[in-house]
């Protein structure tokens, strides 16, 4: 060490220490853009309504829950999930409507919309974790190898938390063509990956970018960042609106639900598709994550209010994050969409649908799950399901028949 190296600030020096999986810092013209957005005060990204980012409740009480055997395993499948065994050649033939969605597992969506591929929050590696050894490991395969899977026109990435932006995925799409969207911050943690500065678009909210004539808007979410144990909130989360000559998408990214989803819709929609979170929900935390049920309404929401288009649900059934049962977010939208007379699609991992074609609802899930007995939310209150009368209790084993 030089007497120099002395004077450097510690932070400095811990900031440099940090491994490649943490990403890195947004500096100079990138963290002049955070300063001046509308959306960052008090040294901090704001959200559109007030959410506690921390777990709520005592931390005792949930590591007892998280952590004991038989919750364990309820939040795991109790068979091989099973994954769609033939993407590759499904996906050979351009969509007969101009519109098709490709769920991957968690987040991960390939769209092929009018002409062109977007893959959203791709995550194609083992864990969601920044270490190789420990973290939230896959419950099922990716079901097509990334190198396989062809051109991206677009990668868009919700925010930077681990199980949304993957250090192994994006360095193998760094050596290929495709431009990366990106919330404001984020494209930090992509540079210092190897993807080159000027095949970044990276936006605030209410921010658009065109690529191959499609617009893609950054819209508001309800969440929070970070990818260290200290978050700084330098780097901003977003949903996001996707339009093409013909069609219009729209991915939640991660978020609690909020009456910005009018706006979004009123904006942007309607929507012939939406990819809405409904995994990972938790009493805990319950202004970060939607339940099945506020996922419904947030896709109403984004429709003016009625019921339209195809809601995918996303965020749930390949990485366990949240006590609820591994089958619950499917089961319980399921029951959502069908109370709100709204078309829900439920493919296999891989299983690639067009949204103006036949939808995909087979409930597999039911096959591979341990037993879920007396669900809570059919036990629920008029608000529960947008427009829905109480539900009537009912038992249900997903191994079984309801």
């Amino acid at each position: 060490m030089t007497g120099a190296d002395y004077f450097v600030p510690f932070r400095t020096k811990l900031r440099s220490m940090r491994t490649e999986p943490f990403g890195a810092d947004p500096v100079g013209v990138r963290m002049q853009r955070i300063l001046n957005s509308p959306n960052f005060a008090d040294g901090v990204f704001q959200n559109p309504l007030g959410a506690r980012t921390r777990p709520s409740g005592s931390g005792l009480e949930f590591a007892k829950i998280y952590f004991q055997k038989e919750q364990r395993i309820r939040r795991a499948p109790a068979g091989t999930v099973p994954v769609h065994a033939t993407t590759l050649a499904d996906l050979a033939a351009p969509p007969a409507t101009g519109l098709r969605l490709t769920w991957m597992g968690h987040s991960s969506v390939l769209a092929e919309i009018d002409g062109r591929r977007v893959l959203f929050d791709p995550v194609w590696g083992e864990r969601c974790s920044p270490f190789p050894f420990a973290g939230p490991k896959r419950l099922h395969p990716v079901p097509v190898p990334l190198a396989t899977l062809g051109p991206v026109d677009v990668v868009v990435i919700s925010h930077d938390h681990y199980d949304h932006l993957d250090l192994p995925t994006i360095r193998a799409l760094a050596g290929t063509d495709t431009v990366f969207a990106v919330p404001l911050g984020v494209g930090a943690h992509l540079e210092r990956w190897g993807v080159a500065p000027d095949r970044l678009r990276e936006l605030d909210w209410n921010e658009t970018a065109k690529v191959n004539g499609i617009s893609l808007t950054a819209t508001p979410a309800r969440h929070f960042c970070g990818r260290g144990l200290r978050n700084n909130q330098h780097t901003l989360w977003a949903s996001w609106a996707v339009s093409g000559p013909e069609h219009r998408i729209y991915h939640s990214g991660d978020t609690g639900y909020f009456p910005g989803f009018r706006d979004i819709g009123a904006e942007h929609g309607p929507f012939d598709a939406t990819m809405i979170q409904i995994g990972a929900y938790s009493e805990y935390w319950p202004d970060i994550h939607m339940t099945p049920a506020e996922g419904m309404r947030a896709h109403l929401d984004l429709q003016g209010g009625r019921p339209h288009g195809v809601m995918l649900p996303i965020h749930w059934g390949t990485f366990n994050l949240a006590p609820h049962a591994w089958a619950e977010p499917a089961e319980w939208t399921k029951d959502a969409a069908e109370e709100a007379e709204q078309a829900a699609a439920f493919p296999r991992p891989g299983e690639p649908f067009e949204p103006g074609g036949t939808l995909p609802v087979d409930p597999w899930w039911r096959a591979v799950s341990a037993p879920m007995t007396a669900p809570q939310w059919r036990t629920a209150t008029p608000d529960a399901v947008p427009g829905g009368a109480p539900v009537a209790r009912r038992d249900l084993d997903v191994a079984g028949e309801r």
